[in-house]
This record gives structure tokens, sequence and C-alpha cells, in this order.
């Protein structure tokens, strides 16, 4: 345990580990100390001089080595000069002074200067609202300047630093948070710093520009207007929008974002989303999320949703009501055998109903396009308190056959922070990752020879204190089961086990829930009546549209009118995860609950819900109410899944390092984590 450093505060004091930074120190307190440059998920650099405070520290009396006393108290001796609170750590009995006359004079000083360069444009500015320059300036700056407004710096604006990002040179106030982060955090060290003084400018020395798939984080942390997305730019003021809790669906990391959402005009008075924002979770995404996530939403509004169910009849689908579409649905499925495909792309509790479903008619539940292993995962999985934040020196990560930063790009930057924590990492795979030179061992193998590669480095992690494995797929359907061997003896073990990088969000839920793989999937479909949800099988495979032609009959249900949908005698509209509630279990078996942003888009519902009113037209007991109730039936059925109620998934803890409240400038306009940390599923099946 880290030995504990007392000091005071603004006459406050406080209990730290030794080692902890003055700013960081106040913070825990809930004393705000101002920054521009320094961010608590990065190492400090001292650049802006915002933080300046008068610090004081027990005299010493050079004789004895001890505090000199004085009228019973140490003797607090203050320095000439004053510090930086975001880079002198703490030490025993010190006294920080962060709102003396001294201090907040500098403060000003410091704001009047970054202002003599910085355009005085806030009322157009994208920043507005949520710009800490803009807060802090209020709170601590001088009411006038004693410089020329003439003599104001000019620079270019709208500059693009790559297809995403945008840069105006002149609101840039040089702090370095940007470049930072892509070389600290990111790994990728993709910006820099050109030319010198008054022409410093941000400049991107990738080709293609800006290459990197965190790029967005750099506008969350830059703490002015200099760094905006393309797509969110002029969109909207952020004291106009609204806030949804949700989870990205787009791959298996179950990161915590935030939509903004507003109701405006040129939408036609619609509600919409405007932009996505990370969501603090430190077990899972912390403060950051990729590209991906933040820009790859808008097919919930694509021009071609599905917004009224259809029949088809004469040889087209023909738009009818919801009770004439049930009611064909059921007289299809009546009396013959029955197929039900899913995709992890459904939550967790429309994968539980369509389960039952399935059972209930004497059907098959098949997992569509997920690679093979998934019953393992469910059996050598991670555990309740795993965290891949906890790994560092004596323990092992493999990662197999899976390129994490195009699959999983959060996972990739925190097994990238593992190894730099001292975590021994192996790659194993056919091609060439951004990950591989962090790795200890780096074995490169012909596609489809992973799994006999990871049999030869097992040796080198028999003895980690823990071990996590990755696996992708190589087309080897052996690789899944050389990964298990290697954690089957660690099974419930915290931070030990494997994970699947699976192509879904959900695809775990799914393994979880009773799901089984597609094995041959188009022998599986042929004369099946098949019940097609949140998959294209048909506009993915040719072979498999020939397949879906050749059953007996096709029931989709989707947001859109996919290829298969179009082959369909039944096609029913349902919401985006956008339009409802829900929960994912993640690659690491962690459920986490998403909320409505928007309403549902013309007459859509949600999956668990047509499900149910099809089961009840052929007289099944199926939970179709809410999505609440339909997991407390997940909760009482399935053993994984005891204990998870909708109020577990929303509890939360205090997180660190405080973020998304009103100190923007502290750690960037990330949300502060108020609707759900998520729960680890309660257990592993029996092998």
């Amino acid at each position: 345990m880290a030995k504990m450093v007392s000091l005071t505060i603004d006459g406050r004091s406080v209990s730290v580990p030794e080692g902890t930074l003055i700013v960081n120190a106040a913070k825990q307190i809930g004393i705000d100390i101002p920054v521009f440059c320094y961010h608590p998920k990065m190492e400090p650099v001292g650049m802006c001089r915002q933080c300046l405070v008068e610090v004081g520290r027990p005299a010493i009396d050079r004789a004895t080595g001890q505090p000199v006393i004085e009228d019973g108290r140490p003797k607090i001796q203050f320095g000439a000069k004053l510090e930086t609170a975001c880079t002198v750590p703490v030490s025993e009995g010190m006294v920080v002074l962060s709102q003396s006359e001294k201090s907040r004079a500098a403060q000003k000083e410091i704001l009047e200067f970054l202002l003599t360069s910085h355009p005085l444009d806030c009322p157009v500015c994208d920043k507005g609202g949520e710009c800490p320059l803009q807060n802090l300036t209020i709170a601590y700056g001088p009411s006038e300047s004693r410089f020329l407004y003439d003599e104001k710096h000019h620079a270019e604006k709208h500059v693009p630093l790559g297809d995403k990002i945008w840069l105006d040179r002149e609101r840039c106030i040089q702090c370095g948070r940007c470049i930072r982060f892509q070389e600290q955090v990111a790994g990728e060290p993709v910006l820099a710093f050109y030319q010198r003084g008054r022409n410093t400018d941000i400049i991107t020395r990738s080709d293609p520009p800006f290459d990197s798939i965190f790029s967005g984080n750099t506008t969350d942390i830059c703490p002015v207007g200099a760094l905006t997305t393309a797509d969110f730019r002029f969109g909207a003021r952020p004291w106009e929008m609204k806030a949804a809790a949700s989870i990205c669906p787009l791959c298996p990391v179950g990161c915590n974002i935030t939509f903004n959402t507003r109701r405006e005009a040129k939408s036609g008075g619609k509600v919409v989303i405007k932009r996505a924002m990370p969501r603090q979770n430190e077990q899972v995404n912390e403060i950051w999320m990729c590209d991906r996530g933040r820009f790859n939403w808008h097919f919930v509004e694509n021009e071609n949703r599905l917004a009224k169910p259809m029949v088809r009849k004469d040889g087209k689908p023909v738009e009818v009501s919801w009770k004439v579409a049930i009611e064909e649905a059921g007289n299809q499925v009546k009396g013959n055998q029955v197929v039900v495909l899913a995709s992890g792309r459904l939550s967790n509790e429309d994968l539980f109903n369509l389960k039952q479903f399935a059972d209930g008619v004497g059907g098959e539940a098949l997992l569509y396009d997920s690679l093979p292993g998934g019953e393992l995962t469910t059996h050598f999985g991670l555990v309740a308190g795993s965290n891949l934040g906890d790994l560092g020196a004596g323990s092992a990560i493999l990662v197999a056959a899976a390129d994490l930063y195009h699959f999983a790009p959060i996972w990739h930057l925190r097994v990238k922070q593992a190894t730099e924590r001292g975590g021994n990492l192996i790659i194993v795979n056919p091609e060439a990752t951004r990950l591989d030179k962090y790795a200890k061992t780096l074995v490169h193998c012909q596609k489809g020879e992973a799994a006999k590669k990871v049999e030869e480095v097992g040796a080198a992690v028999k003895d980690a204190e823990n071990l996590i494995v990755f696996f992708g797929n190589d087309g080897s359907p052996e690789l899944a089961e050389a990964c298990a061997n290697l954690v089957k003896s660690r099974a419930g073990k915290v931070n030990n086990g494997l994970v699947g990088v699976w192509p879904r969000a959900n695809d775990q839920g799914a393994w979880e829930l009773g799901f089984k793989p597609a094995g041959d999937l188009a022998k599986a479909l042929k004369g099946k009546t098949v019940y097609v949800a949140g998959c294209d099988p048909a506009g993915d495979d040719p072979q498999l549209a020939e397949a879906l032609k050749s059953a007996r009959s096709v029931i989709v249900q989707d947001i859109l009118l996919t290829e298969t949908a179009q082959l369909a005698n039944v096609v029913l509209p349902a919401q985006a995860f956008t339009e409802r509630d829900g929960s994912y279990t993640s690659g690491e078996r962690r459920v986490q609950r998403f909320y409505p942003a928007v309403p549902a888009f013309g007459e859509s519902k949600a999956d668990y819900a047509i499900t149910a009113f099809i089961a009840a037209e052929l007289g099944l007991e199926v939970e179709g109410r809410s999505a609440l109730l339909v997991m407390d039936m997940i909760a009482a059925s399935v053993p994984a899944f005891a204990g998870i109620s909708y109020g577990k998934l929303a509890e939360v803890t205090e997180q660190w390092p405080i973020i998304g409240r009103s100190d923007l400038y502290y750690g960037g306009t990330s949300y502060q984590n108020s609707q759900g940390l998520g729960v680890h599923l309660s257990g592993l099946k029996k092998a």
C-alpha cells in the first residue's frame, strides 16, 4: 500500500498517496485549481503556467534534520516563486495556497497573456458553452486587457487536420494536449508543433493526414475551440441539447457513450442525435472512444428505415397493419420446422426472447456470422472483479489471430497501457498489427497456423500471475480450443480468462443465452421457416441468398429493407438501439444498459416485443411488455445472469479522475457516468 502524505490546501486538510500531484490532491477535496495543459490521463509538462500556486513546506533544522517548531506547530516556509500545481508532488506538512492574492494575480496574468493572441469570437465559436478558456476567464481572468486589440495575432482558420478533425489556428493556445494524447495515450505521434513563438501551429505529419482511429478524443480534451469534429461543427450549442446514456454497438468492447440530442426545425421538428460523446467507465473505456463509435452511428438515420410492417402479396412486399403482419408470421410458423437466425447486434433481451421462441416451437436458435469458440468463453471467460486496468508487472496477455486496433480499438489502448505498466504481451498473428511494437514476444505465422503457434508459446505464460487471452479468427476452428487450454486451470480467477474478439457488440450475450454456432447455414435453412433478426445473410453471401430462396418461408425483423428482407414473406420494422432500452454483454462478460435517445421511427417496435407478439399468436408465453421485465426473466432463468437487474445495471460509484462536472478544463468534455457502470456475469458455465 502506498505511503500516505498529509498536507493542507486552502486551509483544508487532506491525506493522499505519496507522489500525488498538488492539482490532483486538491481535486479530491473539491478544490479546483485552474489548468490548461495538464490532463489527469497524461504526464504533466507545466507548459501553460495557469496552475501557479503558493507552496509552503516545513522548515527543517539543519542540525537535527527535523521540522522547526514554532508555537507548537511546524514553521512553514514559502518559496520566493510560485510553483505549478500540475508538476509538483505533495510532501508531508505542505501548505498550498491556490486562492491567495499572489496566486490569483498570477492566474489572472496568465489568462491575460493567453487572450492577447486569442480571437474574441466566443458568440460564434463551436466551443461556446463548454469552453474552459471562456469559463476560466470569467472566474479568474481580468476585466480588461492592457494589450492592444489591433495587435492580435491572426492565423489560418478552418484547417482540416484530416477528414474528421478541423483546426482553427487562431484559437489554439499551444497547450499540447492533442499532441501528447496522440503520443502518450494513443501511441500514434501523428501531430506536432510547427514553428515557434506566436507562429506556433499544430500540424499533422502522417499520410493519410491525422492517421489515428482515436482522433476524435483530441476534440474532447482541447481546452478551447481549436479542434472540432467535421460532423458536429456548427451543429448545436451544449445548452440546447439533452444527454442520453448508451453503449456503443459496433464492437465487443462495450464503450460507454452519451448521445446529445435536440429538437430542430431543419429536421422537420423531430428530435435528432447531434453527436456521440464518451461517458466515463474506468473499467471499460476510461474516458475515451474510437472514431468508429464516435462517427459511425448515422446508420440509425438511414432514409430507408423500415416504418411499417410488410407482407408479400403477388410477389411484392405490401405495407400492412401490425395485426395482419403478426397473424401472417404466426401462420408461417405453425406446424413447420423453424430456424431462428440472429446476430450479436441485438440486445440480451432480444436474444433471450428469440431463444425462448425457438425453444417453444421446437426450433433452433443460431448465431449468425460469429467466430467459433463462443461456448468456450462461457466456460473460461472473465469473471467479476476483472479489469484490464489492473494488469501490469507479473501479468501476461496473449493476442492470437486478432487485430485489436481495427476490431476492438479500446482494447488495443488498454492492452498497450498494460505493457507500459510492465505486462508481458505475446502476439501470434498472420499479419503485422499496430500493437506489435509493444509485444515482448511476436510470432508471425501463416493463416490457419495460429493454433499450433499458440501451443508453442504456452510455456512462456504458464507462470504468469494473471493471463488473459484474446482470440480472433484465422480460419482455424482449433484456435479457440488451443487458447482455452491455456486458461482452463485459471477458470474463475479474477483477471484471468478467455476473451473473444467478436464481430458484434453482443455475441458474448448470445453465447451466454444459449445460441448455437450457425455451422453449415445453407443446409440449415433449406426447407425451413427461417426467422431472421438483426442480420442480412442474403446481402453478405450470394450462396445464403440462394439458401433463403429454398426456405419454406422467411420472416425478417430489422431496421432496414435489407436484401434478406426483400426476400421475406413478412417484414417487421425494428427499433434502432438509439430508440429503446436494453443491455449488451461485452466480450469481457460485463452486462451494460443503454437508454433511448430519440423517439421510435415510424411504427417500429423493439425486437424483444416483436418476438413476444409472434409468440402470443402461437399461444406461447414470452415477456414483451418492457425490457426491464425481460431482464428479470433472464436473471431468473439463466444462472450466469443471476442477481442482475436494471437497478443493478444503473448503479454507479465514484471514479477517478473526476470528470464531466463544471470544471471542463480538468478532464475535458467526456461525460460523467450517472446511469450505470454495468455488472459482470456472476459465474462460468461448467466445462
